[in-house]
């Protein structure tokens, strides 16, 4: 089976396994989330930081950029446009997302961009991450692209649960340098 073959079960096993997660445990792992990431130093230090806004069952990220807005740091979200272009654009309140493509809560596209040369800690989604840093996300590829070229502090932000031993992997999957789960901050 190829790579991209048992990444796309690997997919559909993971959302089920989501789904299945009972909800005093992603409360609880939430918390501990935006604990380990607040205290880590590279987040601290960041002056400009992108985040993704969290939908449904995924890691909550609204206290991390709340916490990130309330320092005084520049906070930008993705914006997505069709055919795997991803932008990075400042929000000064959470307020400002609004859903955009796919339902998920973005910027609006008059919002100020910011370049991934800019950027300083880019918080990235995923359903699971392996203990290499490499992720399974939804499949867009949207991420891997965006990555390709910074040099901005990386985070994977997971639930322990779901942690995987090694992932499948594409030449063109880009790892996090960092990956926080509720009881480690795994640097890679």
């Amino acid at each position: 089976m190829s790579d991209v073959q048992s990444k796309i079960e690997l997919r559909k096993r993971l959302i089920d396994e989501i789904a299945a997660l009972p909800t005093e445990y992603l409360s609880d792992s939430d918390e501990w989330l935006f604990l380990r990431v607040t205290s880590l130093k590279e987040f601290n230090a960041a002056r400009n930081i992108m985040v993704y806004c969290s939908v449904e069952r995924e890691p909550d990220t609204h206290m991390i950029a709340q916490a990130a807005l309330s320092t005084g740091k520049t906070v930008a979200f993705p914006y997505c446009y069709r055919g795997g272009i991803m932008q990075a654009r400042i929000v000064r309140d959470l307020s400002e997302l609004k859903p955009s493509m796919l339902g998920i809560p973005a910027p609006s596209d008059e919002a100020p961009m910011i370049s991934p040369e800019e950027l300083d800690l880019i918080i990235v989604p995923a359903l699971a991450y392996d203990y290499s840093g490499y992720r399974v996300g939804y499949g867009g590829g949207y991420y891997d692209r965006y990555l390709s070229g910074v040099r901005a502090y990386t985070v994977g932000i997971a639930r322990e649960r779901l942690m995987m031993e090694k992932l499948p992997k594409e030449k063109h999957d880009v790892p996090v340098k960092c990956v926080i789960t509720e009881s480690e901050i795994r640097s890679i």
